[in-house]
């Protein structure tokens, strides 16, 4: 990044912008040749997609060790190099093409069977996954966002099919003396999915909650559905064999198939992929449950657009709160600047109490950020310094929500999940954690029952 900031500098901007594909071409043939094309000794599976992608990612990496295989990954949430897992503090999904092609030889070094690679739509635009010789891609399902990025929802699909596109232009793989088989694995209730399946290689995979969706598209259908939601957990049905989630979510019953979906791809009984699921306990900064012995509940969830938020909400919804109380933000940057009202006027219906505050502001005025999602939480009848409060700092908005919780209450903190920094100006990361500032405001919570007041 500090390189394409260099070259930005002294390079005219018309000149950059005819360079730039070649400039990215180059660094990805580079760090692949570097690191000796690690990719070609061990099965890569990449997932894609508006939402769920690290969900997918660490459920499969979850389920497919429980099978007995080794396994590394990069995602959003987590790196994993097959020997020792940890979080991912680059502010990144997708890292750059050095650190990826360093991650997957480090795999090969540690005997993975299996790399899951999180791959974005920005990071195929950049060609991050070129010289990445993928044998599966998933797509868990495609609506806008990162538009702006992309300059609209056209170009945003297009980049996620160049994806399925160079899964078919990348060469047969040998390991062990047998042949690794190309595997598409969509999400057949998806309206797009039949575009990606005119780019599928021979073998399409299609998990559907109605069988005929996948019709002519998918050569294999893998079948799943809801069964029930509980306060503990997702019941459900996965290629004909019960499944008791221990993950909260009607939404991660559609990225459980699609983990499951990797493992039969993978070789893998689907009868045994459904059990490895039934042992997954938690996914960081999904929907994950901060307790310090409270009498309420807080829940970190990475979601940061309306309609991932809208589900958070009608997942909560099972634990019948008395009151919800979310702290949220919006982020800087140019990034789909048209959410944050979006975001506001959703908080402003669906919870008791709006907390705003800071996110990852990047080079944009964070009171800016703030002032304009409150904006639409006021449209959607909410009062400032009633309903609606505002906090420059993050950890005075987060201290506050606990402090005014009362029992049964639900205190929602969206926008970062697990991730490890705030994105300020001129590329700072301030080392973070919601997690973490969730817990030490728990552990230092004194209750207070006056009014909510802004931040001054």
């Amino acid at each position: 990044m500090m390189r394409v900031h260099f070259l930005k500098k002294y390079i005219p901007r018309r000149i950059f912008r005819i360079l730039q594909p070649c400039y990215h071409y180059i660094m990805a043939f580079c760090a692949a040749l570097y690191y000796r094309f690690p990719s070609r000794h061990l099965r890569v599976v990449g997932v894609t997609g508006t939402t769920g992608k690290t969900s997918v990612v660490v459920m499969a990496a979850h389920a497919l060790r429980a099978n007995g295989l080794r396994v590394g990954y990069t995602s959003t949430a987590l790196f994993s190099d097959g020997k020792q897992d940890w979080l991912n503090d680059k502010k990144m999904t997708m890292v750059g093409r050095f650190f990826t092609q360093k991650m997957l030889r480090a795999m090969v070094k540690n005997g993975c069977d299996v790399a899951l690679i999180e791959t974005t739509s920005e990071g195929a635009v950049q060609f991050r996954h070129r010289f990445i010789h993928y044998d599966a891609m998933v797509i868990t399902g495609l609506y806008p966002e990162h538009i702006e990025s992309h300059g609209g929802f056209d170009n945003y699909k297009k980049a996620k099919q160049a994806l399925f596109a160079h899964l078919q232009q990348c060469r047969q793989k040998y390991l062990h003396g047998t042949p690794v088989s190309k595997t598409a694995i969509l999400n057949c209730d998806d309206r797009y999915a039949h575009e990606f399946c005119l780019l599928s290689p021979a073998q399409t995979m299609g998990f559907t909650t109605t069988t005929h969706a996948c019709g002519a598209c998918a050569d294999m259908v893998v079948p799943y559905t809801l069964v029930g939601l509980h306060a503990t957990g997702v019941r459900m049905r996965f290629a004909g064999h019960m499944v008791q989630l221990k993950v909260l979510g009607a939404f991660n019953v559609a990225n459980a198939a699609a983990a499951g979906c990797v493992c039969i791809a993978c070789g893998i009984d689907a009868a045994d992929a459904a059990r490895a699921l039934e042992t997954i306990e938690y996914l960081p900064g999904r929907i994950e449950r901060i307790d310090e012995g409270q009498d309420f509940t807080v829940i970190v969830d990475y979601a940061f657009e309306p309609n991932a938020v809208e589900k958070l909400y009608d997942t909560i919804a099972v634990l019948q709160p008395q009151r919800v109380i979310h702290v949220l933000g919006s982020a800087g940057g140019g990034r789909d600047r048209a959410r944050r009202h979006a975001l506001g006027f959703l908080a402003g219906t669906r919870a008791d109490y709006v907390i705003i505050t800071n996110e990852d502001p990047y080079d944009e005025d964070p009171q800016a950020i703030i002032r304009e999602v409150a904006h639409g939480a006021v449209d959607a009848g909410k009062t400032i310094d009633g309903s609606v409060v505002m906090f420059a700092q993050r950890e005075d908005a987060i201290a506050h929500a606990v402090a005014i919780a009362r029992s049964g209450d639900v205190v929602l903190i969206t926008g970062k999940g697990c991730e490890q920094a705030i994105a300020g100006p001129h590329g700072r990361l301030t080392p973070w954690d919601d997690r973490v500032v969730a817990r030490d405001a728990l552990r230092r919570r004194k209750p207070t029952t006056t009014p909510l007041r802004a931040s001054r």
